[in-house]
């Protein structure tokens, strides 16, 4: 697991290097006339204020930053990096009236086991292929484990065309779609897991859809 905090604070040569080991799970090291290529399988989280002062689209404080150095500041994070990250989420302020709720949720526990169950159901599903995750699906593997309905289709379609995403992104969605699948103990994609796997992936086009 790699985990980058304010992500845009890191040399922008230096992320676009995670490209391609993000993509082929290899990394390949040149010195002089010789060239080593060793495996590169990890988890990138990262993490990022929506703008340098960090209140950017905050309902609570308003954001001191000009809208140069907002565009300056997101933009340096490239698409293509972004479309290497399954998973967008934005994390709103907590207001203290939230901490005070007594509202019953999951606890780390029973989340625990909903995941446990969830690679569970990866494992056995793909015993015989040697991959041990959604995330390992290649296009063909993609065809068989990823079948939508019709109306998810028409969801998908929707959205591929409203928020201009990439054919990466298409197939992240799809894995991702059957990982909230999984975690629902479904055996076949609905369009609940479909529309919540797009959430996931329409984040960028609210910051980086001006470049």
């Amino acid at each position: 697991m790699l985990f980058l905090d304010e992500l845009p604070e890191f040399n922008q040569n230096a992320l676009e290097s995670l490209r391609v080991p993000l993509e082929d799970r290899k990394v390949s090291i040149s010195r002089l006339n010789t060239t080593v290529t060793y495996p590169s399988e990890f988890m990138l989280i990262a993490s990022m204020n929506p703008c340098p002062c960090g209140y950017y689209g905050s309902q609570e404080k308003r954001c001191s930053c000009k809208s140069e150095q907002i565009k300056k500041y997101v933009n340096r994070i490239s698409g293509p990096l972004l479309d290497r990250i399954d998973i967008h989420i934005e994390v709103n302020q907590v207001k203290y009236s939230q901490l005070e709720r007594k509202e019953k949720t999951e606890t780390s526990q029973e989340v625990k086991n909903r995941v446990n169950q969830a690679r569970k159901i990866q494992l056995e599903r793909y015993q015989e292929y040697r991959i041990f995750s959604n995330s390992e699906l290649n296009p063909k593997l993609m065809e068989s484990f990823c079948k939508l309905n019709s109306k998810s289709k028409k969801i998908l379609e929707i959205a591929f065309d409203k928020l201009g995403l990439s054919a990466r992104a298409y197939n992240r969605i799809l894995k991702v779609a059957r990982t909230i699948a999984d975690l629902d103990a479904c055996a076949k994609i609905q369009e609940n897991h479909v529309a919540e796997a797009i959430q996931y992936r329409s984040l960028d086009r609210k910051y980086w859809n001006n470049r």
